[in-house]
C-alpha cells in the first residue's frame, strides 16, 4: 500500500512518471555510496517511494521508459543525487557535466523538480535503488507478466442449481430409453424362439411406428415437462441477472490497454484512480493525468508520429473538454461502498474485485457485484489484528470462538453497513 506521503506526491499535478530519473544513471557495473543505508527497514521504506514515484518509467537493473536506476550513486555521489532528484534544473544549470551529458542525451527532457520528498524519503528511495530487489535477469524475464490478481469470491446463483438438476434429469431420461430398448431387444429374440401362434407372431415381430410414438401420451408428457423446465429456467435467469452488468465491456472513446498500462508497463492502479485511497470513490483520470506521460510518450516504440488514440488526449486537452469515459462498473445508489476502507484498512487487491485488470484490453466487469457476492466474501475474509489495537478487545470477546475473527463478526451483515 501507498503511504500518505506518498498518495500527496501521486496526486500533485507534474510530471512524475514521465522523466522521473531519466537522466540518473548508465548501465554499467557499480559500487555504491557507503552513505546509502543497506538496511532491510530502508529498503523496504525506499520500495513505496519507488512504486509510488518511479515504478512506471523505471526499472532497477535494465533500460525500460527511462534508464536503468541501479548504480546511481556510483557514478555520483549520494548527496548530489539527492540533490538532483529535487531539483535537477539547478544541478543541470550548476555545471555538473553528468548530468548535463544525461540532459542532452534525452532529448533535452528537464526532469520536475520533487521538493516534496523529504531527506529520509530520499535516503530509503537510494536504498532500495542499490539494494532492492536483486533477481537474475534471465528468471526475472521468463516470470515477467506471470503475477495475476485474486480472484474473487462469489455465491453461486440459484438458477445454476436448475441448470444441473434439468442435465441429471435428461441423463437419467437417456439411460432409462436405453435400458427399455435393451429389454425389449432381449424379450424379442426370447419371444421369437417361442411357439407362438400366428397373432402373437405378428404382435413380437412388428416394427416401431414412430409416428405413434410421437402421438403417444407419454411422449407429449415429456415434451411439455421439458419445455416448462426451460421456460421456468428462461425465466429465472431473467430474473436473477435484472440489475447485473457481469461481463459488460463497453466501447470507450479511447482504446486505452490496461495490458500495456498496468500489465507491460506495470503503473500502478493508485496513479491513474487517485481516490482509491482516500474517499469512496476511486475517480476517472481527467487528461492531466495521461499527459503527465504522453507529454514525452506519443506512440509505441518503433513507430513514427502520434498514435491515433494519444491524438485524441491532446485533442482534449486543447480544446479544453473531458475525455467521455464510459462508465463500466455501477451500484444502484441503495447501495454503499468505499473504496479507501476497502483498500487502505482491509488491505482488499484491485484484482480481487475487479478481476485480472493487468490483462484486459479492454477492460469488462468481472464481479457479479450482487448483494449475495459481497455478502458471501464479507463471511469468508479474515480480519488481519495483529498490530492494530483497534481490535484487542474484539479479539478477546471473539477469543472462545474456533473460527478466525471475519468481517461478519464486526458488523459486516449489518444492513446498515451498505444500505446507510
Amino acid at each position: 500500500m501507498l503511504s500518505k506521503r506518498s498518495l500527496v506526491g501521486v496526486r500533485l499535478n507534474f510530471h512524475t512518471l514521465a522523466v522521473l530519473f531519466f537522466m540518473l544513471i548508465g548501465t554499467q557495473a557499480f559500487a555504491a555510496d557507503p552513505a546509502v543505508d543497506s538496511s532491510d527497514e530502508a529498503v523496504a521504506a525506499g520500495k513505496a517511494v519507488f512504486n509510488a514515484n518511479c515504478k512506471q518509467c523505471h526499472k532497477l537493473d535494465q533500460k525500460y521508459t527511462g534508464p536503468a536506476l541501479r548504480g546511481a550513486t556510483d557514478r555520483q555521489p549520494a548527496e548530489i543525487v539527492k540533490t538532483f532528484i529535487k531539483n535537477s534544473g539547478a544541478v543541470i544549470a550548476s555545471g555538473n557535466a553528468y548530468y548535463a551529458g544525461l540532459y542532452k542525451d534525452f532529448n533535452n527532457l528537464a526532469m520536475p523538480a520533487h521538493e516534496f520528498l523529504t531527506d529520509d524519503d530520499l535516503n530509503n528511495l537510494l536504498a532500495y535503488i542499490e539494494f532492492g530487489d536483486k533477481v537474475d535477469p534471465a528468471a526475472a524475464a521468463a516470470t515477467a507478466g506471470v503475477e495475476g490478481g485474486a480472484v474473487a469470491v462469489g455465491g453461486g446463483i440459484p438458477n445454476e442449481y436448475l441448470t444441473v438438476i434439468l442435465g441429471v434429469l435428461v441423463v437419467v431420461l437417456l439411460l432409462i430409453l436405453v435400458v427399455l430398448g435393451l429389454i425389449i431387444s432381449v424379450l424379442t429374440k426370447y419371444l421369437t424362439k417361442q411357439d407362438l401362434d400366428e397373432d402373437d407372431k405378428e404382435f413380437v415381430n412388428q416394427k416401431t411406428n414412430l409416428g405413434k410414438v410421437f402421438k403417444s401420451d407419454m411422449f407429449v408428457v415429456i415434451v411439455t415437462a421439458l419445455v416448462i423446465a426451460l421456460v421456468a429456467k428462461t425465466a429465472l435467469d431473467g430474473l436473477y441477472s435484472v440489475g447485473i452488468q457481469q461481463g459488460y465491456a463497453p466501447t470507450q472513446p479511447i482504446a486505452y490497454s490496461h495490458a500495456l498500462h498496468a500489465g507491460t508497463l506495470e503503473i500502478e492502479c493508485q496513479y491513474c484512480h487517485t481516490g482509491v485511497e482516500i474517499g469512496r470513490s476511486a475517480n476517472i483520470p481527467s487528461a492531466n493525468i495521461c499527459m503527465n506521460c504522453h507529454t514525452h510518450v506519443q506512440n509505441v516504440q518503433g513507430k513514427e508520429g502520434v498514435s491515433p488514440e494519444i491524438q485524441k488526449i491532446y485533442d482534449a486537452v486543447d480544446n479544453n473538454q473531458p475525455i467521455e469515459w464510459v462508465r463500466v462498473h455501477n451500484l444502484p445508489d441503495l447501495a454503499y461502498f468505499n473504496h479507501s476502507q476497502h483498500v487502505v484498512v482491509g488491505e482488499v487487491e484491485c484484482q480481487t474485485c475487479h478481476g485480472p485488470i493487468q490483462e484486459m484490453e479492454v477492460v469488462g466487469q468481472h464481479s457479479a457485484l450482487t448483494m449475495g457476492w459481497c455478502i458471501d466474501c464479507h463471511r469468508q475474509t479474515e480480519i488481519t489484528t495483529e498490530g492494530n489495537a483497534y481490535y484487542d478487545k474484539l479479539v478477546q470477546v471473539h477469543s472462545d470462538s474456533k473460527d478466525a475473527l471475519k468481517v461478519k463478526d464486526i458488523g459486516g451483515l449489518e444492513c446498515a453497513k451498505c444500505h446507510y
